[in-house]
């Protein structure tokens, strides 16, 4: 296969335009320096945080103009003359911070997220150092690849960053978004007992086949934290909460969680002026802890787990190409979403 001269690509142009300052436009196709490769993209995935870079909400570094979005799959089409880790054909996905290699998140490493700082991946062909991709899992396809990305690493950073999630301990996952469901499958698949929280009886539906052990409506219940804590051995508590909620959760993730157990604040969809304490963390001993995506070294051994319990993300019904691509943010800012949305790259 020739490798074309040029390409298209969304650009983000500006944090103050909203999606009209999401732009289609041609580009040159890159050539990979000595320690990069040239990836062929053939899928990619939104997050909430691309929805939230052009509308100048989001909290960590930006560098504008950018190429948008993190998450993406494809083939490897040219290596660089000092690549020693990939070859022509290997089939990869991207890492989020391309410089959060192993170890603690740093200021250095949060300062390279694709489709924030570094070109992203909305775009058909991309080059990333050797480093800053990872073999795909040989049980999923581009678009299910991609899409572990941002959602898949933070939600396995979530329950493995910390205190690693063990057999038999119980979590509590929020809603139906791409964390809480990749949560729910890494959990399962460790042989833990799941609490879902969710808003419709069809939801719940999912949830359930997908193996949640608990499913309770929070428009229902709105002291569901305390529910979920009675629903434990002795009334104790949950060891995880996966905390996407913000302001509108974060009293009933106080009142789920078990001494020394661990919330982790992943994003604010109810927004983020808080209406806890931070002292309740003492009176509940527990640890409240961010969580900002992961490392190569995590998104290897996730990917490692998918593939030996043939985990496979749940996707929306809606696929999108690269062209529509905006549309996809359209859709998601409208809530229409269930899983990841897909977008395919030719």
């Amino acid at each position: 296969m020739s490798i074309p001269k040029t390409q298209k690509q969304w650009l983000i142009t500006g944090a103050d335009k909203g999606l009209d300052g999401l732009v289609y436009q041609d580009a040159p196709v890159p050539t990979p320096g000595d320690h990069e490769v040239l990836v062929h993209l053939r899928g990619a995935s939104l997050n909430y945080r691309d929805l939230i870079i052009p509308r100048g909400m989001y909290p960590f570094p930006l560098n504008l103009p950018v190429v948008a979005c993190s998450d993406g799959a494809g083939e490897v089409v040219a290596v660089g003359s000092k690549v020693t880790k990939w070859k022509k054909g290997d089939k990869v996905l991207t890492l989020f911070n391309q410089g959060h290699q192993r170890g603690d998140m740093d200021i250095a490493a949060s300062k390279t997220g694709l489709g924030g700082c570094f070109d992203g991946t909305l775009r058909q062909y991309g080059t990333f150092a050797e480093t800053g991709v990872a073999k795909m899992p040989s049980n999923l396809n581009y678009v299910e690849s991609a899409s572990l990305v941002c959602a898949g690493l933070t939600s396995w950073n979530a329950l493995y960053g910390l205190k690693p999630l063990k057999k038999g301990q119980w979590v509590v996952t929020q809603g139906t978004g791409g964390v809480s469901l990749f949560a729910l499958q890494f959990a399962k698949a460790a042989g833990a007992h799941v609490i879902a929280t969710t808003s419709t009886a069809e939801k719940a539906e999912m949830l359930k086949k997908l193996g949640a052990d608990h499913v309770i409506n929070y428009r229902e219940d709105v002291n569901w934290g305390e529910t979920a804590r009675k629903l434990t051995p002795g009334g104790e508590g949950v060891e995880h909460v996966i905390e996407v909620g913000g302001a509108d959760t974060f009293t009933q993730s106080l009142s789920a969680v078990k001494m020394e157990g661990v919330i982790s604040v992943i994003g604010f969809l109810g927004g983020a002026a808080p209406k806890d304490n931070i002292l309740e963390t003492l009176s509940r001993v527990c640890t409240v802890r961010g969580v900002y995506v992961g490392s190569r070294e995590q998104l290897e051994a996730m990917c490692a787990e998918i593939e030996k319990h043939d985990i496979h993300p749940v996707m929306d019904k809606t696929v999108f190409t690269l062209e529509k691509a905006k549309e996809a943010y359209e859709y998601m800012w409208a809530k229409k979403h269930t899983g990841k949305i897909p977008i395919t790259i030719e």
